[in-house]
């Protein structure tokens, strides 16, 4: 299995997923070799991992975010790009040393590195699509390069594995790919570690009678901040003692600093950074309503943790989470009339927002890394099977 990141050194939720589905696999009984392009502090006692970087020309680091943006038009360096294909020429070197089965590549930015396996191996390649360049660039100014890396992979890929049937449908329509190549695995969560973790010291806002709304994720042109910030000045004409907090970073930090001060609710804002752990947690516990507002949402598995950690959501229709989660509240991206009313509505009920507390822990308990990890060996095991009756 080739990915880019891997917990705790991740940029969001690709390195999450990964980690899920690869313990998961393990625990299943997979022989499972999980593959970085650079050597980290990162080890598991469930698989292998193993690094890429043996070549004398050592990798960039991998782990911050490889997207860079200016007036929210995506760039991806050169730089980027020539670390895509090192890692590809390495997973030469490792295909010829190692025996395996399948190859499961996570993203384009592994991509490369299946195709090459491949290449030498002759095994079967799954691509796993956790996010396209049409998600990330909300279907403008499209990356020629990387949209050209994806459609390459999923055409000479043996399965495409799909996060939801939102992205099933975009690969389909934009990429040209058959229905019947596309296998959708929704991601999952292991919601039992969440059980003995505290809040901290932040439910001191709450004493002091605030309402929390939160944001979880990178704050990009994909995530909506944007709209997040427009419905908190609605949501704040009605409950003016209500704290919107924004946990993330990413290229649009500043403009949204700016547009919260421009549409004068600065004070009711605040920037958290990036978070794990613990202080993440911690959020989701103090929090009274997640909104997750994407454009264009492969899955969302903040909102999984949010529910996990018994705080109602309001999720995008745009996303794939919102086909596996029946007690949260949708809404399209575009309607922030709705996300006002639906956000004061919770803040108004507490009947209603214990019942989607309840309801939407029970929802989580269901989607598990395990389930997702059986619909790939599902897959695994199809495209084995194809090869032994085409050696025949």
């Amino acid at each position: 299995m080739f990915g880019w990141e891997f917990p705790p050194y991740n940029s969001g939720g690709l390195g999450v997923a990964c980690q899920g589905l690869a313990y998961a696999l393990a625990q299943g009984g997979t022989d499972l070799t999980f593959v970085l392009p650079k050597k980290m502090s990162v080890g598991s006692d469930a698989f292998d991992i193993i690094f890429a970087d043996t070549s004398s020309l050592p990798l960039a680091n991998p782990y911050s975010s490889p997207l860079q943006y200016s007036n929210s038009v995506p760039f991806y360096g050169a730089s980027l790009f020539d670390e895509v294909e090192r890692y590809g020429l390495a997973a030469r070197a490792i295909a010829r040393q190692r025996d395996f089965d399948i190859i499961h590549a996570h993203d384009w930015l592994s991509l490369k590195a299946g195709l090459q396996a491949k290449a030498v191996s002759g095994k079967p390649l799954v691509f796993h699509v956790h996010a396209t360049e049409f998600d990330r660039t909300g279907g403008t100014h499209i990356n020629s390069q990387v949209y050209e890396i994806e459609r390459e992979g999923m055409q000479r890929a043996d399965a495409v594995v799909a996060v939801s049937d939102f992205t099933k449908s975009i690969i389909t329509r934009n990429y040209g790919i058959a229905p019947e190549k596309v296998h959708v695995v929704h991601n999952g969560i292991n919601a039992q570690s969440y059980e003995s973790m505290k809040p901290d010291s932040l439910l001191a806002l709450k004493r002091l009678g605030k309402k929390i709304v939160l944001f979880v994720g990178r704050i990009t042109l994909q995530k909506g901040p944007d709209y997040f910030l427009r419905a908190a000045k609605g949501v704040l004409a009605y409950a003016p003692d209500t704290l919107f907090i924004i946990a993330g970073s990413g290229d649009m930090e500043a403009q949204i600093i700016q547009q919260a001060a421009s549409l004068g609710i600065a004070q009711n804002i605040m920037f958290a950074g990036f978070l794990r752990g613990q202080e993440l947690v911690a959020l989701y516990r103090v929090a009274d309503v997640m909104l997750m507002p994407s454009g264009s949402e492969p899955f969302g598995i903040a909102s999984l943790e949010s529910l996990a950690n018994g705080t109602p959501v309001i999720l995008s229709k745009q996303s794939g989470a919102s086909e596996v989660l029946a007690h949260v509240l949708k809404v399209d991206f575009w309607d922030v009339d709705e996300m006002v009313n639906k956000i004061v509505c919770l803040l108004r009920n507490p009947a209603l927002q214990a019942t989607l507390q309840k309801n939407g822990r029970e929802d989580v308990k269901k989607l598990t890394w395990r389930k997702a990890a059986r619909k790939c060996m599902e897959v695994y095991r199809e495209l084995m099977g194809n090869m032994v009756s085409t050696n025949a």
